[in-house]
């Protein structure tokens, strides 16, 4: 699959922006409140599923038929008991070319998977490995749950502080098109505060409260972004 330039810190957009773009194209948010394990770090990348049942072996299969780029995205049913990925599963996929590691549950050996320096993306941490074998999935290399989301390599991973987002790849280049439109007004706002006039005179916020209208109404029809 042709995927277009897909590096948030390259095209220097923010999650936010994607998602922003997503809800004004009538896209569904597709997210999960996950954090990165280096701090500033950013993933993007074609999902790789691969549903965890107690051993490493279904990363290595997910990993040895990967594509550079592609980002690992683990489904570990958003367990806090147990760490499913460490820092050997890291380093395998860093010398793979992976764009990083996505992990719907716990990573442990964090020290060493900052050293790596490949993003990984997880709920948090814990020092235990798996607790036990379970039976593999049939679908185990072809979906992975995060939440509420159910992902296939149909979809594309954007992380960043803010958490992580999931989107149809064959809608990615439209979707960060419209991030960058989003962007580019909502900085031009920001620095007209910066230079005194308020956000509030910006959007006509006094006209708004005479009209009658809803605050998007409002918005669509003078042009305003924060919202619309």
């Amino acid at each position: 699959m042709d995927l277009p330039e897909l590096d948030l810190a390259a095209l220097d957009l923010t999650t936010a922006h994607v998602a922003d773009a997503c809800i004004r194209t009538g896209i569904p948010v597709r997210t999960a409140t996950l954090t990165p394990v280096i701090p500033g770090t950013r993933v993007s990348g074609r999902v790789l599923p691969a549903r965890h049942a107690g051993s490493v072996d279904i990363f290595l299969e997910a990993i040895d038929r990967s594509e550079p780029g592609d980002v690992l995205v683990v489904d570990n049913g958003g367990r806090t008991d147990e760490a499913c990925v460490g820092d050997l599963i890291v380093l395998e996929a860093k010398a793979a070319q992976l764009g990083g590691v996505v992990i719907w549950g716990l990573h442990r050996d964090t020290a060493d998977i900052r050293a790596i320096g490949l993003p990984v993306f997880s709920l948090g941490a814990n020092p235990t490995g798996p607790l036990s074998l379970r039976d593999r999935a049939p679908e185990a290399l072809s979906t992975a749950e995060v939440d509420q989301w159910t992902l296939t390599t149909d979809d594309v991973v954007f992380g960043d502080d803010d958490g992580v987002l999931f989107v149809p790849a064959d809608q990615a280049a439209s979707l960060l098109a419209k991030a960058r439109g989003i962007r580019d007004v909502e900085r031009a706002q920001a620095e007209r505060v910066r230079q005194g006039e308020s956000l509030r005179s910006q959007l006509r916020f006094g006209e708004y409260l005479a009209s009658g209208l809803t605050f998007r109404e409002h918005l669509r029809k003078i042009g305003g972004a924060v919202e619309e």
